[in-house]
């Protein structure tokens, strides 16, 4: 089942036009990440999917009834405002101690409840934003540069818990990357964008392309790094496949 679907989007800022000819769809279930440099429209592209940006040409259908849960970057919360974990969650709809718990303990942070959203670690912050995302029941995960500002560890983790969650809801999952070498490895497509789609594919066609390669460069190989879990080793055994330490 198609979740949402562009057709031949165009997006114009102030007569500059930062996205064209977008043809685009994401399925139930499917994990698609969006990666392109600085400036490329990455989150223009998220934004007229999620209706947030009308196009100036084309046109963007989402399922009747669609429920989204969006993660952003980051969000800026006054450091003199009161404002713990579970008062967080309860914006604007009101949850249950049980429900808070229930998700607080889905994303791995149990013990912040009571916590000032100001106090929360970086990781910690992400997850809490991906679990009032959860609270949304969401047919789509829509995450944009969702690890930007954590560590290695910190982008491997939070990357296995979103495959988790797919893999436990069934949701569909489409990312922002703000770090073009490293691509969660249950993506099924990677879309490559510099204004316009350059390239798309699987991970693997992807880093392989000559559109990445030219616009990323070979300092890394032109290679994404993939996050490998046990199940991928069934189908890939290349050693460029493995993660990279940084």
């Amino acid at each position: 089942m198609t979740l949402i679907q562009a057709s031949g989007v165009c997006v114009h800022y102030g007569g500059r036009r930062a996205l064209f000819d977008i043809d685009f769809s994401i399925a139930k279930g499917e994990i698609v990440t969006i990666v392109g440099p600085n400036g490329s429209g990455k989150t223009t592209m998220l934004r007229a999917l999620l209706g947030v940006v009308a196009p100036t040409q084309g046109k963007v259908t989402r399922k009747r009834g669609l429920q989204v849960g969006y993660v952003p970057q980051n969000l800026h919360i006054d450091p003199g405002l009161p404002l713990p974990v579970r008062r967080f969650l309860s914006l604007p709809v009101r949850r249950s101690a049980a429900q808070i718990a229930g998700v607080l303990d889905r994303v791995g942070v149990p013990d912040v409840a009571g916590q000032n959203m100001t106090t929360l670690s970086g990781g910690q912050f992400q997850r809490v934003l991906l679990a009032r995302a959860l609270l949304m029941q969401p047919d789509i995960l829509m995450l944009d540069e969702p690890t930007a500002g954590l560590d290695q560890p910190g982008v491997a983790s939070f990357y296995r818990l979103i495959e988790d969650v797919r893999r436990d809801t069934g949701c569909a999952v489409l990312s922002v990357s703000h770090d073009l070498h490293v691509v969660m490895s249950a993506s099924d497509r990677v879309v490559c964008i510099n204004g316009h789609i350059c390239c798309e594919g699987t991970p693997n066609v992807v880093r392989a392309a000559p559109e990445y390669r030219a616009l990323f460069g070979m300092g890394t190989g032109g290679a994404l790094a993939l996050f490998q879990h046990q199940h991928d080793h069934d189908h890939d055994h290349h050693k460029e496949d493995a993660p990279h330490a940084g």
